[in-house]
């Protein structure tokens, strides 16, 4: 018998859920979310909007009556880029907490550390990141985009907006280094070539000598799968140079924590990325969406991330999965505005994407 990928996910999550919310498994008591992310470190500047994504989505989901008739408690455990604290709060969120669901991990390693554990314990598992692709587990729900959905519309793009020679340079880790090959793949495909891609761990803050080889090497443009907070020097470093007018870059990685914020109009402006989700799309469910988010967390705000959003879908997943299963109908809550087809786990690269996705390229400005 075939059975096609939606169909087993929707089979699995219905089943992981109908377990977890049963009433006989819980009795009354609150529903214990996890959020596992790092609020301080050098990772804080993608821990903190999904932070406040799965705040409001827990806050609005118990004020329309909680999730299957009971209320969710969410409960915050800052990881401070530390590794060692992604473990030890997966286990305390499993076994002392006693969590139904953990939302967390920002990078492929904080994944790979948590995973294991709530494999071991069979806590539901949502990973709302962009990743490189690749993972299938049935515990665990992965609401970010892969390389298949942003590079590969990107690379095509920025190619034919400026020429077929890229240099890459990325973080020195899973992601950056299977999403360097995947730039790489479709700039071949497409008839170019990469002379060099250039990986630098996460708490690398001088570029000097990178900027001197890119120079030499001439490209038509960069690529950038730069991570993290010390990764924005060397946007700051290549404008500093007098690079940022005479080289363009490309990226489906700044932005997403808001460096465009932190960053000058001069240190950024004509970055050309790629995302499942921009704040200024134009449509009534987002200008909504935004309206009860800034309302929530300040007029101020300084943008709602891709990664936020892709926080925010988790949510409504698993109520959908337990009424799916059976259960009494939950709260839908946020749907998500910028993509409706989020609850999933990439069984592989490809032509794996979700078609209703606001995919495209633009350019970030201040």
């Amino acid at each position: 018998m075939r059975v096609n990928r939606r169909t087993f996910l929707q089979s699995t999550a219905a089943t992981a859920a109908a377990g977890m919310f049963s009433s006989s498994a819980w009795a009354e008591d609150p529903i214990g979310v996890a959020s596992i992310h790092d609020l301080s470190g050098g990772l804080d500047i993608y821990g903190k909007p999904m932070v406040d994504a799965l705040t409001l989505a827990i806050e609005e989901a118990n004020a329309a009556g909680g999730l299957l008739g009971r209320q969710i408690k969410l409960i915050n455990y800052d990881t401070q880029s530390n590794m060692q604290l992604y473990t030890q709060f997966a286990q305390q969120a499993a076994l002392k907490d006693k969590v139904a669901v953990v939302h967390g991990g920002i990078t492929s390693a904080s994944r790979e550390v948590i995973r294991p554990v709530l494999d071991k314990f069979k806590t539901l598992y949502f990973y709302n990141t962009q990743y490189e692709g690749g993972v299938c587990d049935r515990n665990q729900f992965d609401t970010g985009v892969t390389p298949a959905q942003t590079v590969e519309k990107l690379v095509p793009h920025a190619m034919k907006k400026w020429g077929k020679k890229v240099y890459v340079i990325a973080a020195d880790y899973n992601y950056g280094q299977i999403t360097s090959q995947w730039v790489k793949k479709y700039v071949t495909e497409n008839g170019g070539e990469v002379p060099s891609i250039d990986f630098f761990p996460l708490d690398v803050t001088n570029f000097g000598p990178t900027i001197s080889k890119i120079q030499a090497a001439k490209p038509d443009f960069v690529w950038s799968a730069l991570v993290g907070g010390a990764h924005i020097s060397f946007y700051r470093q290549w404008a500093a140079a007098g690079m940022r007018k005479s080289i363009p870059m490309a990226s489906t990685t700044f932005a997403v924590g808001n460096e465009h914020i932190v960053l000058s109009p001069d240190e950024c402006n004509g970055m050309l990325i790629c995302y499942n989700y921009f704040q200024d799309l134009k449509n009534p469910v987002n200008e909504k969406f935004v309206a009860s988010f800034l309302k929530r967390f300040g007029a101020d705000y300084p943008n709602i991330t891709e990664l936020a959003m892709g926080t925010l879908s988790g949510v409504p997943a698993v109520g959908r999965g337990g009424e799916e299963g059976g259960e009494r109908r939950p709260t839908q809550g946020h749907r998500g505005p910028g993509n409706r087809n989020r609850h999933r786990c990439a069984v592989r690269q490809g032509h794996d994407r979700p078609t209703d996705a606001s995919l495209r390229a633009r350019r970030a400005h201040r």
